[in-house]
């Protein structure tokens, strides 16, 4: 039991400082280098050294009490500016996968489905003409998929992908995929439950370097160095997280692909020894049974009302 307990504390300890301390103490030491240098001594690091040699020189700091308070207030620090990051990368999280709300949303989601239409416009051309090489419409089939695999309806490829995952499942098994998604996910195998949580994760660590990037984004008026560290941040978190949204929404799509038949069974509306995909008439009725609709609708015209 106390060999258990030392290994949990260690493992713990390790989540604590990757987590929350390591980002935080980060942040912080290149604030104070930038809050010592400033604009107009950003590359004297000799200066730096002076200032730390000051500080270091201080006879407060010769108490180890003083010490110990003064780390302690760092890691403090360190971990309520993670908390802090944690907290604003569900901002930038939600911000990726928003709905059209606004003027410059809908301004934005019109120009990317504008950019759709006229690449499927291309692409039946290409088909029809008889002198097209199928490399060019591979070509042009993958450019308007960069753009979204349904029409866009949202003003970032994020929210258009895992929009898309729902819109091709419905149209292809007849299945509203947030009504059915809760009783499927009970049915997987847990290393399909791992692969699609695992991908989530990428996402919401995607999310939280972005959030990062805006705080180095900050200390740049202080410092303005701490723009190129943003802006690495920036671009790091944009890949993660395209490359995670496109993990999710396949692997959700591969779930229903390989499942959705599965769960019709246990349900009832499918024989277990019939072979092939789920029949769109089936998917419409497990939607229907799982969204519940009519539930508690009433008859007008019942006797005695």
């Amino acid at each position: 039991m106390n060999q258990l307990l030392v290994t949990l504390g260690t493992k713990l300890t390790e989540r604590w400082l990757n987590l929350l301390v390591l980002p935080g103490a980060l942040l912080l030491g290149v604030l104070a280098a930038g809050t010592t240098l400033g604009h107009a001594h950003w590359y004297d690091l000799p200066r730096l050294g002076e200032a730390l040699d000051d500080l270091t020189a201080r006879p407060a700091l010769d108490r180890a009490g003083t010490a110990a308070v003064a780390v302690a207030a760092v890691l403090l620090l360190s971990s309520a500016l993670s908390l802090a990051a944690q907290f604003l990368g569900s901002a930038v999280e939600s911000f990726w996968l928003r709905e059209s709300r606004f003027a410059f949303d809908h301004r934005r989601q019109r120009a990317r489905l504008r950019a759709w239409e006229r690449l499927t416009r291309e692409r039946d051309a290409a088909i029809r003409d008889p002198a097209t090489k199928a490399a060019e419409i591979r070509r042009l089939d993958r450019a308007r998929d960069r753009i979204g695999l349904a029409p866009p309806s949202r003003p970032t490829w994020y929210g258009d992908r895992l929009q898309a995952a729902g819109e091709r499942v419905e149209a292809v098994y007849g299945l509203d995929l947030d009504a059915v998604w809760p009783r499927l996910w009970l049915i997987l195998a847990e290393p399909a439950q791992r692969q699609i949580e695992s991908a989530r994760a990428s996402f919401t660590a995607a999310a939280r370097l972005g959030a990062w990037s805006l705080a180095y984004l900050a200390v740049a008026a202080r410092w303005w160095p701490a723009v190129l560290i943003a802006a690495g941040c920036a671009l790091v978190a944009r890949s993660r997280a395209h490359e995670s949204t496109e993990a999710l929404a396949s692997l959700v799509e591969a779930a229903v692909d390989v499942h959705g038949r599965d769960l019709a069974v246990l349900v009832g509306l499918e024989q277990p020894d019939v072979p092939g995909p789920l029949p769109v008439d089936t998917g419409d009725r497990l939607s229907e049974t799982f969204r519940k609709a009519g539930l508690f609708d009433t008859d007008d015209d019942a006797p005695g009302t």
